[in-house]
């Protein structure tokens, strides 16, 4: 990683070029991005997997489906207790209000609409906890819909159908919507006039076109390039990590892509151009 950072740095210093008072760097990086990863609740055996690798998803969409049969007989069994609950629970109610009644006509003693206001609070306990047992396992059989959170494009699907996904297990990854960017490492003596908003090209390897990138963020914190460069005289070497959105990459634009960036620094620094990070 450091070497990595060594060479990029080395490779801004050597290109960097004076031109009106500006200095324009060369920046090596990877391509980002927001990388969904969806995972089994349960271990269970894969049944349906609607889309493929490459295909769009909209939030919501299933992705994986998981066998339910486990599931729904858990679901069916707490609706029973539900039911069950429920008939125990009215039965518990009219005989307290009947005890409740002879109790004020003095027929029955205090002692007894006590017993019968403990067999009616019992009955709504027992009752609340089957109707909250049978919401877990409506979720439980819900989840067995593997769903996309977000809108994007299929990654990855590590799984075939048949397959038995493990409890907790990535079984897709979507490529979210959200726009992809290039990290690099701009020198200290360029991160006070690079404010976010400044413009970029950036070209990435296998796409034929440039694409047009915005500095997004600048870190707050240097990093030593390498990391012994403490003395005075090796300051230069003081890097900043700085993220440059693309915001017209093709929607199947995939991480971890080699991208050169191109960046002019203004002599001084400038307001962020209109239409910049927020």
């Amino acid at each position: 990683m450091v070497k990595g950072r060594v060479t990029a740095f080395c490779l801004a210093l050597a290109l960097a070029v004076g031109c009106s008072g500006a200095e324009t760097f060369r920046l090596v990086g990877v391509v980002e991005r927001k990388n969904l990863e969806l995972a089994a609740p349960v271990s269970e055996i894969i049944v349906g997997i609607p889309f493929q690798v490459g295909q769009r998803v909209e939030k919501g969409q299933v992705v994986v489906q998981l066998d339910v049969e486990v599931a729904e007989a858990e679901f069916n069994a707490y609706q029973a207790s539900v039911n069950a609950a429920q008939a125990t629970l009215e039965e518990a109610e009219n005989e307290y209000q009947r005890v409740e009644k002879l109790r004020q006509s003095r027929v029955l003693s205090a002692s007894e609409l006590d017993r019968a206001r403990e067999r009616r609070d019992r009955a709504r306990a027992e009752h609340a906890q089957s109707v909250a047992r049978l919401k877990q396992a409506r979720k439980r059989m819900s989840d067995c819909s593997i769903r996309a959170n977000s809108s994007g494009v299929i990654d990855q699907l590590p799984f075939d159908v048949g397959e038995r996904a493990p409890a907790g297990g990535v079984v897709a990854v979507v490529l979210a919507d959200e726009r992809p960017w290039v990290r690099v490492w701009l020198p200290a003596r360029a991160s006070a006039r690079a404010r976010p908003g400044l413009e970029a090209e950036v070209r990435a390897v296998g796409i034929d076109r440039l694409m047009k990138g915005r500095i997004e963020d600048v870190a707050r914190e240097p990093e030593f390039t390498p990391h012994y460069a403490l003395t005075e005289r090796e300051r230069a070497y003081l890097v900043f990590e700085t993220r440059v959105v693309l915001e017209d990459a093709p929607a199947d634009l995939r991480p971890g892509i080699p991208a050169d960036v191109k960046l002019v620094v203004p002599a001084s620094a400038e307001p962020a151009s209109e239409g910049g990070a927020q």
